[in-house]
């Protein structure tokens, strides 16, 4: 994170509190970066008006855009940091994951930040469908926001596999705590690291009489354990802060999350399209439906987003 200089914020057109842009302020301010705060409108109406010129309907659409640029520079007035350059863009778009996505990457922006709602019932984060896309198909780190100050020595969770041994999980499993050691020197707050374990198949148990579940299951938790720790010590993290839990990591780190008071859960998503996705799914959606706090979502190197045209 300490390489942030330039931020994309998402605006939310229906509030004139703004805790992305709250966000993105606090993490510009030591390096003096730039943040372009991002509105993408559209109104079908304005389309379907048949009786109009396809100039009087440009004409239209330009003097709503100029409209929310106003309000948008006024909001601005109240987020003012004499450290920080704040640009905006406001451009009519009938699909916002794809304004989002195609403008981060025609301006080589570093981060998207993007706030969350809390569902006023169940108190737990809301993801919209421009969420899941932003996670699935952004090239760049997409950090979603909860409407919550960050404390002095928070906790800030990394959701790890340290149960994969090839190279692209390693090198995903050391971007992760990377992007966390960067932010808990800028915050003063505590690393942690957490992985889930699978129990023991139920079929084994069945069909070999002699299986010893419980040995079985012991060695996999002690595996999982010493390869944790041996990561958690190359990144100087205490092994006091590594949580190894048999279970889904959909079910574990949520868990995890709760029990440590976590402020920000950060993991990496594979960012599968189409089918598959639909089918499959992935670790990081399951998670994001369960946890309550920030989350700061990771794209493996190499990574190329659908929406990048080069």
């Amino acid at each position: 994170m300490k390489d942030l200089k330039k931020l994309l914020v998402v605006i939310d057109p229906t509030s004139d509190v703004q805790p992305a842009l709250a966000r993105a302020i606090e993490l510009a301010s030591p390096n003096s970066a730039n943040i372009t705060v991002f509105l993408s409108i559209f109104d079908f109406s304005y389309e379907m008006t048949s009786i109009l010129s396809g100039h009087e309907r440009e004409a239209m659409r330009e003097g709503v855009i100029s409209q929310r640029q106003a309000w948008l520079e006024e909001l601005l007035i109240g987020y003012t940091n004499e450290k920080v350059q704040i640009d905006s863009e406001v451009i009519w778009h009938n699909r916002p994951f794809e304004s989002i996505i195609e403008f981060a990457i025609s301006g080589s922006f570093d981060i998207i930040v993007k706030g969350t709602h809390l569902h006023d019932k169940l108190k737990s984060v809301i993801f919209t469908p421009t969420d899941w896309h932003l996670m699935r198909k952004a090239p760049v780190p997409v950090l979603l926001v909860k409407d919550h100050a960050w404390p002095v020595a928070g906790k800030i969770l990394c959701a790890i596999n340290v149960g994969a041994e090839d190279d692209d999980h390693q090198t995903l499993n050391g971007k992760i705590i990377e992007y966390a050691k960067d932010l808990a020197a800028q915050f003063d707050a505590q690393v942690h690291l957490v992985n889930g374990y699978p129990g023991t198949p139920v079929n084994l148990a069945i069909e070999l009489p002699d299986f010893d579940a419980h040995t079985y299951g012991e060695t996999i938790r002690m595996q999982h354990e010493q390869r944790i720790s041996y990561l958690a010590n190359s990144f100087d993290i205490s092994s006091d802060f590594c949580h190894v839990k048999e279970g889904l990591p959909e079910d574990v780190i949520p868990d995890i999350a709760r029990q440590i008071d976590a402020e920000l859960v950060i993991l990496g998503t594979v960012g599968r399209t189409g089918f598959s996705a639909a089918l499959i799914g992935n670790t990081a959606e399951h998670v994001i439906d369960s946890i309550n706090c920030d989350l700061l979502a990771i794209k493996p190197d190499g990574y190329h987003s659908p929406l990048d045209k080069d």
